[in-house]
């Protein structure tokens, strides 16, 4: 019952993040699609003590296209000011 729970709070952030996406490209497939490479892509983590801020570096995409949607979403997520859950530290997110 553990399995579903996890399965069904990560398909609603999967979702979640589809709706942003889906401002900048035509079909939900390929925003979906966008998502899972946006999962498994290399980024870094860049932490600031002073600033008590942690800025999460993604590499760009294979697609200028993508690369405009993905850096949106970052846009996005960064204007939501999510904090680091352990340290509280704000996270900021870019394209690079």
């Amino acid at each position: 019952m553990l399995t579903d729970v996890v399965k069904m709070i990560a398909y609603r952030a999967e979702t979640a993040l589809v709706a942003i996406l889906r401002r900048h490209l035509k079909k939900e497939d390929e925003a979906r699609a966008l998502v899972r490479e946006l999962f498994v892509s290399s980024g870094d983590i860049e932490p600031d003590d002073a600033a008590q801020t942690l800025t999460i570096k993604i590499h760009r995409m294979a697609n200028p296209a993508h690369d405009k949607a993905i850096a949106s979403l970052l846009e996005e997520l960064t204007r939501l000011a999510f904090c680091h859950p352990e340290s509280g530290a704000r996270m900021i997110y870019k394209l690079v």
